[in-house]
């Protein structure tokens, strides 16, 4: 990954929260004063080092990100750009998350694994989800494009492109078709 794209992908995370959090005032504040940036970052020095396989280097800046921000992700996981985590205190993410683009999580969020399960054992959220405060999103499974989860879901099962799922356990209660999604954003 080279310093352009880096640095790209880093206004893109900062324009994004700007976008996503009415009391973000300026690309600078939320450099500064963001933990979510701060965790973001942490991350991708993270899991360039975990790709490079210097897997207890990348630990120990995945360990000392948590340190400060309260934010666990392993080096492992795979994250998108455009990725907020507001208020991010105590949010875990796993070695095999998968998490794509513009994906929002609050939290106390935990996309996490079902046991001692081997391979693909976190799950993959798709761009566009949003994860509500407190949600548990466990085993291998697909989170859905557009797709909400409600505040302290445990969510076991898929959810579906666009559909909103809630209670424990997380049962779908509404979809939305894509045009709907796209005029509530417009709006």
């Amino acid at each position: 990954m080279g310093v352009v794209r880096v640095f790209k992908d880093l206004l893109y995370d900062l324009d994004n929260i700007k976008i996503n959090d009415p009391a973000a005032r300026s690309r600078v504040e939320v450099f500064l004063l963001y933990p979510c940036i701060h965790a973001i970052l942490g991350h991708r020095m993270g899991h360039y080092l975990y790709k490079k396989k210097f897997f207890f280097l990348a630990r120990f800046v995945s360990q000392l990100s948590r340190f400060f921000t309260g934010i666990e992700i392993h080096p492992g996981a795979v994250i998108g750009k455009g990725f907020f985590i507001d208020h991010g205190m105590g949010v875990v993410i796993g070695e095999t998350a998968v998490i794509g683009d513009d994906v929002t999580l609050y939290h106390g969020v935990t996309l996490g694994g079902t046991g001692k399960d081997t391979g693909k054992r976190h799950p993959t959220v798709l761009d566009g989800a949003i994860i509500g405060a407190g949600a548990k999103v466990l085993g291998n499974i697909v989170i859905g494009r557009g797709s909400r989860v409600g505040a302290n879901s445990v969510i076991l099962k898929d959810i579906p492109d666009y559909a909103t799922a809630v209670g424990i356990p997380g049962e779908i209660k509404k979809r939305y078709s894509e045009v709907e999604i796209d005029q509530r954003m417009s709006a």
